[in-house]
């Protein structure tokens, strides 16, 4: 859920709310990569400090501390102050997912038109086409030493020798 400007003012110091108002819209869109990566350390180190203050807070209330709290001083509005900084922190991510998806469209933009551009590559010749009609292929397979019919006349001998063989 979102929280009022009125509630983060009342919840955070004057640094932390001008840190908080720099992740808004049209100040988030101004700022640079390094500005944005230095906003975001800073918010992260501001919100892990407030979600310990509240953990060691809760535990104070529990008892399971070395010293425990009155109940008046249970929750100073550090869980608060940590949501903030997390949805601050989500408005830098987002944005920082955003710059990220517009730079990789860029650059598939710049890629289509050096792409378009380019001269058409020499590329070898396709080799046989049916232009003129049906051709024979070429054979693959190597050439025969031995003459077929000499081949067949051979093995239909082996044959008969094996049949006289069988019938004696």
């Amino acid at each position: 859920m979102a929280t009022s400007k009125l509630d983060e003012r009342r919840l955070m110091s004057d640094e932390e709310f001008t840190l908080v108002e720099q992740t808004r819209y049209p100040v988030l869109g101004k700022l640079e990569e390094g500005a944005l990566k230095d906003l975001t350390q800073r918010l992260r180190e501001r919100r892990d400090r407030a979600r310990d203050i509240a953990h060691r807070q809760r535990r104070e209330v529990r008892g399971k501390s070395r010293q425990a709290t009155s109940f008046e001083k249970q929750d100073a509005g550090n869980r608060q102050k940590a949501r903030v900084l997390a949805e601050a922190l989500t408005r830098i991510n987002s944005e920082r997912t955003r710059r990220k998806a517009e730079e990789l469209r860029e650059n598939a933009r710049r890629a289509l038109a050096l792409r378009q551009g380019a001269e058409a590559s020499a590329r070898p010749d396709s080799g046989r086409t049916p232009r003129k009609g049906m051709q024979k292929n070429a054979s693959t397979r190597r050439d025969r030493i031995v003459n077929p019919m000499d081949a067949g006349r051979i093995s239909q001998a082996g044959k008969r020798a094996q049949a006289v063989r069988d019938n004696a």
